[in-house]
């Protein structure tokens, strides 16, 4: 996940650069004689790679941008945290300012996610980034449970 506009640049940089590496890797396999299947599975890993970052990239425009998430899990409420900070277009040190925390303790924090966070303190962190939750319970029944009338 990126977490920060410095991230944002690398993971683009590298994109271009991964875009240039790729298709200097696609010609030089091309001049050796294989079969374009031969060539997809060598260059498979790469692309792979570059598909990711890619994803990465436009999860954090998506982010930059406002739109929302819904998670299904409260262990992922972190991501939502570092989510509200990034669309409010907030620094750590901004975030960390406002919480009266360092901004190497909001650094840490989300490079692992907020894991183990309470709820009192990710309420903090929401109210300091102007952001508001919703949760929605519900009870999950199994296809078994239904009684057909």
């Amino acid at each position: 996940m990126i977490r920060t506009n410095a991230e944002y640049k690398d993971a683009q940089e590298r994109l271009r650069r991964d875009r240039t590496v790729i298709a200097a890797q696609r010609e030089k396999l091309g001049q050796m004689d294989l079969s374009a299947e031969e060539i997809r599975r060598a260059i498979e890993p790469a692309l792979s790679f570059h598909e990711q970052l890619q994803e990465e990239v436009e999860a954090y425009e998506r982010l930059v941008r406002g739109d929302t998430t819904v998670i299904e899990s409260l262990a992922e409420i972190g991501r939502v945290l570092i989510g509200l900070r990034i669309a409010q277009q907030l620094s750590q040190a901004d975030l960390a300012r406002r919480l009266g925390v360092s901004e190497s303790q909001v650094s840490r924090d989300e490079r692992n996610d907020y894991h183990g966070i309470t709820v009192e303190r990710a309420q903090r962190i929401i109210a300091a980034l102007g952001g508001r939750i919703r949760l929605e319970a519900t009870p999950q029944v199994e296809q078994d449970d239904l009684v057909m009338a």
